[in-house]
């Protein structure tokens, strides 16, 4: 499913928190399922692409530290900044086990059921402990007045199959969660 175009594309994965003790730390709020990407030495982005290297990282208590940044007060300009990375070095670094997709990946296509297309993948959100498709619903669909969008659980149930090649995800039930919406 990759685009090797998309490769470069920014891609959020964790946000710098408050600070932490007197050294400059700072919390890491993940949104990510590979934390092993969080290493001393590893390098990240900034929204405009300024480079912010991990000097420390302390996996058991969400905090990590900036190099360069050994105070409080250092640290505090940080807060909130998002950390990107590519969606290249993504691929690379983290490891799927087979039937398992990025997210990135998923996002933009199309939902079937049946032969019917119900629509295409806006987003993924995680509520809770599930992951939902938010799909956007098909204009032949919003004719018969369905709603504009529904959420598809990510769960075996639902999704029958994902058709990488095609990017088509084939799911059983959405139509009866769609027209539940």
């Amino acid at each position: 499913m990759s685009n090797p175009r998309n490769n470069d594309r920014l891609l959020h994965i964790a946000t710098l928190g408050r600070t932490v003790g007197l050294h400059g730390d700072m919390k890491l709020h993940l949104f990510t399922d590979f934390p092993e990407q969080f290493r001393p030495g590893t390098t990240f982005y900034t929204k405009d692409r300024t480079p912010l290297t991990l000097a420390e990282v302390r996996p058991d208590k969400s905090v990590v530290r900036l190099e360069g940044v050994t105070t409080p007060e250092a640290a505090k300009r940080f807060t909130n900044t998002k950390l990107y990375t590519t969606y290249g070095r993504t691929r690379e670094e983290c490891s799927l086990e087979e039937g398992q997709y990025f997210w990135f990946d998923l996002v933009g296509s199309r939902v079937e059921e049946a032969g019917e297309t119900l629509g295409k993948i806006l987003e993924i959100e995680r509520i809770g402990h599930l992951d939902y498709f938010v799909v956007k619903t098909d204009e032949t669909l919003l004719k018969q007045g369905l709603p504009k969008q529904f959420l598809l659980p990510y769960e075996p149930h639902f999704i029958v199959a994902v058709d990488a090649e095609t990017h088509t995800v084939h799911a059983r039930g959405a139509r009866d969660i769609l027209e539940a919406s």
